[in-house]
């Protein structure tokens, strides 16, 4: 299997892109704030975008290069390159059936491709009498009758309802695995590019900050975006050498924490809500750090609960919730273990 190799230069309205990536046989995600330039990477990959500057290649064979050096640029059309994408909407065809959607990217393979996701029983149905996931589950096949070596996905979840999004999610990482294409997924959420890429890329206004598997970002954020965009509670504060190893920081607000993590001067001190724990008085235990604050809101999220206590966010479960029978405004102590921290430049 070839890789596909993407190298991007390009002015968009209120940044440049620049942007290298490799990818092999595996799903790489980008993720990153609505306009940081996911989408413009997919359009140059399929074709739809010409960069200023830049080269595309899927091992030998060249798709974009603006500067051979035989002095004749290159740039194959999209329908030269070997490509399936799926658009954040699906892009459908309303007047055509299912079977009719998935032939129009190739006739061959559509009897195969509609009993593999499972919508042969859906094939005179037109998009409209379709769920969310259905669709997906058309689009993608749509893409997949091209037989493209690399598939690319705009925001494939976030045309789901909360309800679907879970079972979809599962359904296309399995799906992915088993391909084992080079593709490149955008999105901006987080927990989707954990759940389905092998690597995951942050981007904000056309750089990537970081690129890592979803586990070494989560343990050494690059930086405080990179810390909060994967779900961290971000304090900032001034640090400097403690006792005992420890790395001292006095926080913004006031309080004063301790990390193992190394640091000094302006920092922002990272730390997970499933890292939080809650309680009515300080435990009498190992851990160091501790905020005192009024319980502000409880949102439930399945058999979990968000819990915002002053300037943190911690997660328990909905039976640590019911057991310390929280409420909002209650007085309550927020607890994390100094090894629980990070240390991000801000």
């Amino acid at each position: 299997m070839d890789t596909l190799a993407v190298r991007l230069d390009h002015p968009l309205r209120s940044f440049a892109l620049h942007v290298e990536l490799e990818v092999g046989r595996e799903t790489l995600a980008l993720v990153g704030p609505s306009g940081a330039g996911k989408s413009s990477v997919l359009r140059a990959i399929a074709g739809l975008l010409r960069p200023d500057a830049g080269r595309i290649a899927l091992g030998p064979d060249v798709w974009l290069d603006t500067a051979p050096e035989t002095g004749r640029r290159i740039s194959l059309p999209p329908e030269r390159r070997s490509v399936g994408l799926v658009f954040q909407e699906y892009a459908l065809f309303p007047h055509l059936t299912v079977e009719a959607n998935v032939g129009f990217g190739g006739r061959a393979r559509v009897g195969e491709l509609l009993e593999r996701f499972h919508i042969s029983e859906l094939a005179r149905a037109r998009p409209g009498e379709l769920s969310g996931g259905e669709r997906q589950r058309v689009a993608l096949a749509r893409a997949l009758a091209r037989d493209p070596a690399v598939l690319l996905l705009d925001e494939p979840l976030s045309a789901l309802d909360a309800h679907t999004k879970g079972t979809v999610r599962a359904e296309l990482g399995e799906l992915l695995r088993d391909l084992g294409l080079p593709t490149v997924l955008v999105t901006h959420d987080f927990e989707d590019a954990a759940a389905l890429a092998d690597r995951v890329g942050v981007i904000v206004d056309g750089q990537i900050l970081q690129l890592g598997r979803s586990a070494e970002l989560l343990a050494a954020p690059a930086s405080g975006f990179v810390a909060s965009f994967t779900g961290a509670n971000l304090l900032p504060g001034s640090a400097r050498p403690g006792r005992d190893g420890l790395t001292e920081i006095v926080l913004d607000h006031g309080v004063t924490a301790y990390s193992t993590a190394a640091g000094e001067g302006r920092v922002g001190l990272a730390v997970y809500p499933w890292e939080i724990a809650l309680s009515r008085e300080a435990p009498a235990d190992s851990t160091l750090n501790h905020v005192t604050g009024a319980v502000t809101s409880l949102v439930s999220l399945g058999n979990r609960v968000r819990v915002r206590v002053g300037p943190l966010t911690a997660e328990l479960t909905t039976g640590s919730v019911e057991r310390l029978d929280l409420r909002e405004g209650e007085l309550v102590v927020a607890s994390f273990k100094a090894t629980a921290t990070r240390l991000v430049p801000l």
